[in-house]
């Protein structure tokens, strides 16, 4: 794995760096063949003395993406370990599971789970429970943004009236909002 680590209102100490790249790069150990993946850390401090860690590893089928908030840096980066650990073997369950019904190629993961850790079932099955359709009006953005908020939804699909496109504007954790196009 390659780390990029890159801190906002806060200085990388070899420490720091040293310390989450060792957690992270634990995560090796689900993979059959050493992880050929950019691991993008990202290390934030805010003025209320709180810490906030995103990390994003994207690999060909599957992008693997955890963030944290905690007082303090380094118990931030083992509870984003913990979610990203987490998040690997519930996906490892879930192709094993399709494997087994559905004779699905095999994937990147390894069979081999260190002892502390049991395969995990899912606790919350994904099942779809309703469908909606409707007709995607061509608009802007903007008013795509006014439309979700006055039905209190926290997305909202459209038609781009310029390009005439599917696109998706969204609210974000952080109160703004964000707008999702396809890549042509």
């Amino acid at each position: 794995m390659r780390y990029n680590v890159r801190g906002e209102n806060i200085e990388i100490t070899p420490a720091i760096r040293e310390y989450a790249e060792k957690k992270i790069g634990k995560l090796e150990r689900y993979f059959e063949d050493s992880l050929d993946a950019n691991v993008n850390v990202n290390l934030k401090f805010y003025s209320d003395q709180e810490s906030k860690i995103e990390v994003t590893i994207p690999m060909t089928d599957l992008v693997l993406r955890a963030e944290e908030h905690h007082q303090d840096m380094y118990a931030a980066i083992d509870l984003v370990v913990n979610k990203l650990e987490r998040q690997i073997r519930k996906h490892k369950t879930k192709v094993n599971r399709k494997l087994r019904e559905h004779g699905a190629p095999k994937f990147v993961f390894s069979n081999q789970l260190p002892e502390e850790d049991a395969p995990i079932e899912d606790e919350d099955p994904q099942e779809l429970v309703r469908t909606k359709r409707f007709n995607l009006k061509p608009m802007d953005s903007e008013e795509a943004i006014l439309q979700m908020d006055m039905l209190g939804h926290s997305f909202f699909v459209f038609t781009d009236s310029k390009s005439n496109k599917t696109n998706v504007v969204y609210k974000r954790k952080d109160g703004k909002y964000g707008l999702i196009e396809p890549h042509v």
